[in-house]
């Protein structure tokens, strides 16, 4: 017992300050990409060649965070630095539309209606579906339980039956297999509800989008009301669209 407490005294504080202080990321961490379409050379399609999910267009250049992988396969081969992923965690959407990155331009989460955060008050009760991932996503999400990040500090929580939630968040393509189970959840959470896709599978379908066994990620049918990209994405990235959706962020 004593060894114990020592231990614990010895750990010290370990949960992360974020959001009132600094994030401390590991190095090698890739977030919000931006561009300098300026330096790109004519008949140039060196960086939308290299893209393994077609999340890049050219004139103007553009990449779509809801089908990147992050795995700046375009930065490595943009012959003159046009693409330049940043350490800023902050991808989360409201809209689809606004995934889209087109320079140095931020298009942030905003936050739910006034009607909506009134009802759900301080706290939010989530549903998770793993609607065909491959654990990735599904395995950040856990860790946003963790001691370092504790998102019960922040009254959200993930919930055992749909019953209980507030609304579903949804990993993973959507395959033929786990269509009906997400639709069945869906329609189990009471109304109002929302709708919540994390990373690129579930926004786009990610690499498996155009595979007969994937849906192409979330159906069109399900209204969704934050995105939040990443293959995956970071604990502290879906920390930051949950809050910026319940209007605890100030908007920046």
């Amino acid at each position: 017992m004593f060894d114990l407490l020592k231990t614990r005294i010895r750990q010290g504080h370990r949960t992360s300050a974020f959001p009132r202080g600094p994030i401390k990321l590991p190095t090698r961490f890739r977030g919000r990409p931006t561009l300098d379409p300026s330096r790109c050379v004519p008949d140039c399609s060196a960086c939308a060649d290299a893209c393994p999910t077609r999340a890049i267009a050219e004139n103007p250049l553009r990449i779509d965070l809801g089908a990147c992988l992050f795995c700046t396969l375009c930065q490595e081969a943009c012959p003159e630095g046009a693409i330049l992923y940043t350490p800023d965690h902050r991808l989360a959407a409201r809209s689809r539309a606004d995934l889209v990155v087109r320079g140095t331009e931020k298009k942030l989460a905003t936050v739910l209606g006034s009607e909506l955060r009134k009802l759900l008050g301080r706290s939010l009760r989530l549903r998770q579906v793993s609607a065909g991932g491959c654990n990735g996503c599904e395995a950040e999400l856990v860790a946003t339980g963790n001691v370092i990040f504790d998102l019960g500090r922040f009254g959200i929580q993930f919930v055992a039956s749909p019953r209980h939630a507030d609304g579903v968040l949804i990993t993973g393509p959507v395959t033929t297999n786990m269509e009906f189970a997400l639709r069945e959840t869906y329609a189990a959470i009471p109304t109002p509800k929302i709708v919540i896709a994390v990373g690129a599978c579930a926004i786009s379908g990610g690499p498996f989008a155009g595979a007969d066994a994937s849906h192409g990620g979330v159906p069109s049918d399900l209204p969704v009301d934050l995105f939040i990209p990443g293959c995956p994405p970071h604990p502290v990235t879906i920390l930051d669209g949950l809050l910026r959706l319940l209007g605890r962020l100030e908007a920046d």
